[in-house]
């Protein structure tokens, strides 16, 4: 299945903006209707009632220098 990108956004800030960012997200997932705008992009989507919902912690190692990232990724997926 092919994919297509509808939003992305990517940006270093602070733990606090992100935890703020979290929580206005969860507002709006509550509600159903999920805003999502950065710069120029805008897009919006209703999440259904009852969506999947995952969460991953990953360790990832950068092969040529050794150093060590994590990814925690917080999924919302439902299929129409």
């Amino acid at each position: 299945m092919p994919e297509e990108e509808l939003f992305k956004t990517e940006e270093q800030t602070e733990r606090t903006t992100v935890a703020e960012a979290l929580r206005e997200a969860a507002d709006e997932i509550e509600s159903g209707d999920v805003q999502l705008v950065s710069g120029t992009q805008k897009q919006s989507v209703t999440v259904p009632e009852n969506p999947q919902f995952e969460v991953e912690l990953e360790r990832l190692t950068d092969s040529e220098t050794g150093e060590q990232r994590y990814e925690l990724e917080y999924e919302i997926r439902w299929t129409k």
